[in-house]
């Protein structure tokens, strides 16, 4: 085959690749279409990597061979046997590897020291640098969902530190485009390490309650690192695809931000996250309540609102939450559940839980659509979740969380929140919800007590 015809076929399949990528992403905006989403985008994959085997002058053919041979059958591995409750972290793992395999690139590029335009050593400079970031902000990240890092690292000044390792990457990133004999290995060097550090300092100080932001940040700045060094390769798949992933990723972390009512800056400066600031004081005392009574409440009402949290992910309780849920459907109780954009570990955390579940898409409502409802409510069932319950968020001008949008589980009849003990959220702050004279506390692992509501439904 010509080098004319194979180059003109590799990029008609790069474009093939392209709509596939576009219509996979525009799949996965719904429920209903997001699992033929990731395979309409797998299936562009699939082209852009086959379409690379015949680029013109290709080499190292058989070591291509054995890294995809290895990557995905990690990837296949690990897919398979990963918990629906640990996706936050491997999401993030991936991510980061995402964004390692771009400054790789870059590395590779660079460390050849090859005569290159000033415009390509440069992308590939801010590609590494971002990707570089990316990498290790991502591994801590992964630490932090999975208690490998169980705590927040701050210090008097850190956000100094941070801005000096930024100034100093960009520095030496720059005569490193600059260079005139070419880039200097032991400046490539330094440069990486700069920008590695860099993400890890930037991230461990970051609460675990900021995470569905950091994961979506750094989602968008692995795409954006993978679209700069698919410029410098001249690659149109890899700049298409790093542009989509970057531009949605930026769109999530601004909604993600948004339902939180924080700034991206304040997410990874302020050091809020872990521990609570200044708050006003709750009063009144939580009022314990056994499933028995619960279950009779539940089973007796007309509208029932479910709201999931992190809590039932722990407990892998989303089974039996939804055989509760059906349970009561069958006595003609209307049952919904609430999902807040930031519940959970990851932006849509509870929808993949509440799916793999069975739970059917037209009962699960998002915070704008069934916030309106709470005060036509029988019984809201809170299932691990806090923050976003808590209605300090409306009242409390000390809180560290006022003005964020919450689930206004609060207004409902009669409230019953499940938890295992009486502390704090996991932001480290007091929610006001669990104190008032309509909630009433089920204490317990939530697989558990999901399982004896059920059997006190069924005994009546």
């Amino acid at each position: 085959m010509g080098g004319g015809i194979a180059a003109v076929l590799v990029s008609a399949s790069y474009l093939l690749a392209a709509f596939l990528f576009i219509t996979g992403l525009k799949r996965m905006s719904s429920p209903v279409t997001a699992r033929g989403g990731i395979g309409w985008a797998g299936a562009g994959m699939v082209v852009a990597t086959i379409a690379t085997f015949f680029t013109p002058d290709m080499s190292n053919i058989v070591l291509i061979l054995v890294a995809i041979a290895l990557g995905g059958g990690v990837a296949w591995i690990t897919g398979k046997r990963v918990a629906m409750t640990d996706m936050p972290q491997m999401i993030a793992l991936y991510n980061g590897m995402g964004g390692g395999a771009a400054a790789a690139i870059a590395a590779v590029e660079l460390f050849k020291g090859e005569a290159h335009s000033t415009m390509v050593l440069a992308l590939a400079v801010l590609g590494g640098l971002i990707g570089a970031v990316s990498f290790s902000g991502s591994l801590i990240a992964f630490g932090k969902l999975q208690d490998l890092i169980k705590r927040s690292f701050r210090f008097r000044g850190q956000n100094v530190v941070n801005l000096a390792l930024l100034l100093a990457s960009v520095l030496v990133g720059a005569s490193l485009v600059l260079a005139a004999a070419g880039p200097v290995p032991g400046m490539v060097t330094l440069f990486f390490g700069l920008a590695l550090v860099l993400g890890v300092t930037m991230t461990l100080p970051i609460g675990g309650a900021d995470m569905p932001v950091v994961i979506s940040l750094y989602n968008a700045l692995t795409g954006l690192a993978v679209a700069f060094e698919g410029f410098v390769l001249n690659n149109a798949a890899m700049i298409i695809a790093g542009m989509v992933v970057g531009s949605a990723g930026t769109l999530l972390t601004q909604l993600m931000a948004k339902a939180m009512n924080r700034s991206l800056a304040n997410v990874l400066f302020s050091g809020f996250g872990d521990t609570a600031g200044p708050q006003g004081e709750v009063s009144g005392s939580m009022k314990p309540i056994d499933a028995a009574d619960v279950g009779v409440m539940m089973a007796f009402a007309q509208k029932v609102i479910i709201v999931p949290g992190y809590g039932m992910a722990v407990a892998q309780a989303q089974h039996k939450v939804w055989e509760l849920a059906k349970l009561l459907q069958e006595r003609g109780v209307t049952v919904k559940f609430a999902i807040h954009p930031v519940a959970g570990r990851m932006p849509g955390h509870m929808n993949v839980l509440l799916a793999e579940a069975g739970v059917p898409y037209d009962v699960i409502y998002d915070e704008s659509e069934i916030n309106a409802e709470f005060d036509n409510t029988d019984v809201a069932l809170i299932i691990g979740a806090n923050d976003v319950v808590n209605p300090a968020a409306r009242t409390d001008k000390s809180s560290p969380i006022y003005g964020m949008p919450i689930l206004n589980a609060d207004k409902s009849r009669n409230v019953i929140v499940v938890k295992r003990g009486k502390g704090a959220g996991f932001s480290g702050i007091e929610n006001g919800l669990f104190f008032l004279d309509n909630t009433h506390m089920l204490y317990g692992d939530g697989q558990a007590v999901a399982a004896a509501l059920i059997q006190a439904v069924k005994a009546l």
